[in-house]
Order: structure tokens, then C-alpha cells, then sequence
């Protein structure tokens, strides 16, 4: 099959969170016709026997501006550790050419990386020498997102307490301790995953088959409790796509813990989730693949619905929440 595309204005792309975090929109999909809320609203759409999953992963600030020796400006963005090699990390380094293994990075004076090896796919292998290599970063937004973030706290969800990611869980977002406490009120239980977002979520998907992509490994995790609250729940209401991938990973392998490059495309059968909070995203992506597999074709519809009515887009845009189109 090919990857699903819409037309995306370029207006359309939020370039700012919203402000409060839950005043963001929220177009609610799960009835028809659909209905226009804020995410405010969502505790409302909710019960007792839900289980509302969230991921808890937090950014870790791993955009490294830094130079050569001889002044030259280079920049090092650390995709995660690698395992069992303390210090070493894989990361994508500008400008790769020019910087042969060996050569040293610096921040003022201070020596802070050394660029390694090629590994596959073009990325490097790079070993700290300082004792926290992410004290010398910043927070790497996604390249359509052109403002300064004045606040990089919005760029993490209030509940974040695992480092580990690249990119936020951004579903997540628009969530407050005051939404979040109005679902328990109600009887839902509120549970968590950790999966660590990598750059390869943005990695669009090129011209041929959707079936011939390569996806992304990422490292995640399900705590014990949450998978027991899940097999117990009248609804799984998962909080993003990355959370999806947890849940339905965990039910795939049988394994709680580890990496998944599990592709959720068409066809896949869901055995975790019932409902999906999400966000608009970009054109030929493997996260509108998985919502084409979770809400079937009516996605495209929901599209249309919120271009129309000026809902605001990607990462610092709006969001939605759709159920499963076919039982589990």
C-alpha cells in the first residue's frame, strides 16, 4: 500500500503550545457526527474501568553545538546510549565529513566528546569525556517548529520522570494535573509506559510501498501494574502513538521490557488498546500509518474536518481521540 498523504498548509503547522496546556482543541471522534471539545473536556469522555495510559518518558537535552579545535562550528545530536558501553552513545554529527574519528569536540575549552566510528544508516558513535554529557545540550525541537521555545518545560508533559527520549511523546502535551485528577474522580485509572521517542518517529516515508520501510527501533518498557490494569480495563484509552506502540509491543512478544521495531500499519490486530488521544500528524509518516490502522479509513474524513475548521497541527498542534474501528 502507499502512505497515506493530505495536503498540510504550512499555516497550519502550530508553531506554539497552547496556553493553558488544556485549552488546547480536542476534535472527538469517537461519535458521529463528531464533536468540537478542549482537551479540558477530556475527563468527561471518560469512566469508570478506564484505564487512561500515558508515557512518561521525558527529553533528555541532546542537541550539542560545540567546535573543533580550530574553531569550526559542529553540532552533535544524541539519538540514545549504547548498551553496556558506559559514556558511548549513537548520534547523527554536522558536519559529518569533516569530522574524521578521533576528532575532538570542545564547549569553551573544555574537551566534552570524541566522534567515533561510522555505524549503519550514517550515524556515529561518539564517547563522552565529561560526567554528563547532557548538561552541554539543549533540547532538540522537530525542524518544522521554527520559534524559540521560550519555556522548554512545554516541551515535556507535566507527568515526565523517565529520561531517555529525543523527541516528546507529544500527545501528552495538552494533559494537566487538573485533567488528570478529574479522570481519577471519575473512577479511571490513570497508569503509565515508558518508551523512549527517537528521531526516527519524524522519518518520513519515501517513495515506494509502505510495506518496504525500515522502522526504527526504540527501547520501551511496561511496569507489571500497568499491564495488569490493561488486561482489567473496560477501555484502554492510550495517550499517543508511542504509547500505542508499547502496549501493543508488550502484547505482541509477551515481553514487558526491551526494543520494538514493531510497524503498526494496516491489518495489524490490536490487542491492547481500544481508544486513541493523539495528535495531527505529518503527511507519509508511520504515525498516520498507525492511525489509518487503528481508525480505519474514516481518518481522512477527521482530517478534513479539523484543516476546515483551523485546527492547529503536529507536534505543538491539537489533538483527537478516535476508537479502535474493528474489536479486539
Amino acid at each position: 500500500m502507499d502512505a497515506p498523504d493530505y495536503l498540510l498548509p504550512e499555516e497550519a503547522i502550530a508553531q506554539v503550545p497552547a496556553e493553558p496546556r488544556d485549552s488546547a482543541r480536542l476534535l472527538q471522534g469517537l461519535s458521529d457526527p463528531p464533536a468540537h471539545l478542549r482537551v479540558s473536556d477530556l475527563p468527561a469522555l471518560l469512566g469508570p474501568g478506564d484505564v487512561l495510559v500515558v508515557n512518561s518518558s521525558r527529553v533528555v537535552p541532546a542537541r550539542l553545538r560545540l567546535y573543533k579545535r580550530s574553531g569550526g562550528a559542529a553540532e552533535v545530536l544524541l539519538l540514545e546510549p549504547l548498551p553496556g558501553q558506559p559514556g558511548r552513545w549513537e548520534a547523527l554529527v554536522r558536519p559529518g565529513r569533516r569530522l574524521a574519528p578521533g576528532t575532538v569536540l570542545f564547549s569553551g575549552r573544555t574537551p566534552v566528546v570524541e566522534v567515533g566510528e561510522r555505524r549503519a544508516g550514517g550515524n556515529r558513535e561518539v564517547t563522552s569525556l565529561v560526567d554528563d554529557l547532557t548538561a552541554y545540550g539543549s533540547v532538540a525541537l522537530p525542524p518544522y517548529i521554527r520559534r524559540p521555545l521560550a519555556d522548554p518545560e512545554r516541551y515535556q508533559t507535566v507527568y515526565s520522570d523517565q529520561p531517555g527520549s529525543v523527541a516528546a511523546p507529544t500527545a501528552g502535551l495538552h494533559l494537566t494535573e487538573r485533567v488528570l485528577d478529574e479522570c481519577r474522580d471519575r473512577g479511571v485509572t490513570v497508569a503509565a509506559v515508558d518508551l523512549a521517542v527517537g528521531l526516527g518517529t519524524f522519518r518520513p516515508i519515501k517513495d515506494g510501498p509502505v510495506e518496504a520501510h525500515t522502522m526504527h527501533a526504540e527501547r520501551y518498557r511496561v511496569p507489571a501494574a500497568t499491564w495488569q490494569a490493561c488486561q482489567e480495563a473496560a477501555r484502554v484509552v492510550a495517550v499517543g502513538t508511542t504509547t500505542v506502540r508499547a502496549l501493543e509491543s508488550a502484547a505482541a512478544t509477551g515481553r514487558l521490557e526491551g526494543r520494538t521495531e514493531l510497524f503498526i500499519q494496516p491489518g495489524h490486530r490490536f490487542s491492547a488498546v481500544d481508544v486513541l488521544m493523539t495528535k495531527f500528524h505529518q503527511p507519509r509518516s508511520t504515525l498516520l500509518v498507525m492511525l489509518e490502522a487503528f481508525a480505519g479509513p474514516r481518518w481522512r474524513g477527521l482530517y478534513e474536518l479539523a484543516l476546515a475548521e483551523g485546527y492547529r497541527f503536529l507536534s505543538f498542534g491539537d489533538a483527537m481521540v478516535v476508537g479502535r474501528h474493528a474489536p479486539r
